[in-house]
């Protein structure tokens, strides 16, 4: 089967996390992807948090898959004139630099847009037209511009950043969304464009229930699904929410068997209404379903602390996956808090292509995540991340050069 992007050309001039997500999820989707990387050095995250001394990291590993690496220095004159040669004949180029670092190479939009009208320019930024577009911005710094670590934690403890890399993974996602919609509109149009995604707003895009909860704090002053409710302790902004669920089904963390051991004996449990009758039998509070006090989700509302402070006794006496089966069996919303040891080894996972294992000529097998996105028509194949430059003389002699313009090229220092 062909891929869903094969024959799109992806040059790709991003580092670290943001940009190479973006790029490895149009690379397992079938684009070819040329990372261009500075000889002798290459992307930062090669040498960042090595756990085996001169191979390449996993950090840099897990964010590279199925893409070829180019060693080119854009300085020499020659390196320049190669990577002229690459624009001209790619679809797409990707860039997270800080801003304006690729006018300082030479490379703005209109020269790029003059070599190659049809090339579609993809940037992250850390934040868009405004105070602050000048900024350089990391994961940390986007969830708290974004307004994630506003509202992540409980009531009576400071802002916390998510172990989830929304700032950066999510940026490099919804870029690549914007370029699947460029590359879309170009079949139409002809033309290429440029693509922005500011990690501010690709965070607040993630935190939309949160603006939500904005307004209905400024109308009623008050949200009833909140832990503060009914004491009705609530300032101007929202407030962190601790595990509440952030919709209209409470929902906390509870301890499961095991807890004083196994800092992740705990599961995700939703008071549903739906389900409410089968949640009472469950725990053995069968008056709880006629008692006025509990019928109806308005009212439990008023008691949601003691409720679960109810279902947890039920909870300690199970292991989170005993409960998971019987609560599963009355389909009450619930999940088990995973730790990274126990997704690694998950059968299910690796079954399903999420975590995939992969060898490494310098590294040896290792772990990495596999495509989230699965298609019928075009399954993911996950290949190992390049080597520095190991691409360089396949993808130039692709482009025209002979031997001898490879041996000059190697002469100026331009490869």
């Amino acid at each position: 089967m062909s891929k869903a992007l094969s024959g799109v050309r992806i040059l790709d001039f991003t580092h670290v996390q943001s940009g190479p997500t973006c790029t490895q999820l149009l690379a397992w989707l079938g684009a070819d992807v040329i990372k261009v990387e500075r000889p002798g050095e290459g992307d930062a995250t090669r040498g960042q948090l090595r756990d085996i001394p001169g191979v390449d990291s996993l950090y840099f590993t897990m964010l590279n898959h199925n893409k070829r690496s180019v060693t080119l220095n854009t300085k020499k004159p020659k390196g320049k004139q190669v990577l002229e040669s690459l624009i001209k004949q790619c679809d797409v180029l990707v860039e997270n630099f800080a801003p304006g670092a690729m006018e300082r190479m030479g490379l703005s939009w209109e020269h790029i847009h003059k070599l190659n009208p049809k090339m579609i320019v993809a940037s992250v930024k850390g934040f868009g037209p405004g105070r602050y577009e000048d900024c350089k911005v990391y994961e940390n710094v986007a969830q708290c511009a974004g307004g994630a670590a506003s509202t992540t934690g409980f009531e009576d403890g400071p802002p916390v950043v998510s172990g989830a890399q929304i700032g950066d993974s999510g940026t490099g996602l919804h870029l690549a969304l914007g370029i699947l919609a460029a590359l879309y509109q170009r079949t139409h149009s002809g033309r290429g464009q440029k693509v922005l995604a500011p990690m501010q707003d690709a965070v607040l895009n993630l935190c939309r229930v949160k603006l939500r909860d904005q307004q209905r704090l400024e109308r009623t002053g008050s949200l009833h699904e909140y832990p503060q409710y009914p004491d009705g302790k609530f300032g101007e902004a929202v407030p962190r929410a601790g595990n509440a669920s952030g919709g209209g089904q409470p929902g906390w963390i509870l301890r499961c068997k095991g807890w004083e051991t196994d800092p992740n004996a705990y599961i995700y449990f939703i008071t549903q209404a739906a389900v409410w009758p089968a949640v009472c039998k469950v725990i053995g509070e069968e008056g709880w379903i006629t008692d006025e006090a509990y019928a109806t989700p308005q009212a439990r509302l008023l008691h949601l602390k003691p409720i679960f402070a109810r279902i947890e006794q039920w909870t300690m006496t199970k292991t989170k996956f005993e409960a998971m089966e019987i609560l599963n069996e009355f389909d009450i919303p619930c999940g088990p808090i995973l730790s990274m040891k126990e997704i690694a080894e998950d059968p299910w996972l690796r079954k399903s292509g999420t975590v995939v294992e992969v060898e490494h000529p310098t590294r040896g097998k290792h772990l990495t995540v596999g495509n989230p996105i699965k298609l019928s028509d075009s399954p993911t194949e996950v290949l190992r991340a390049p080597l520095l430059g190991e691409h360089t003389d396949e993808v130039l002699r692709e482009l025209g050069y002979s031997a001898e313009d490879l041996e000059l090229l190697r002469a100026e220092g331009a490869i």
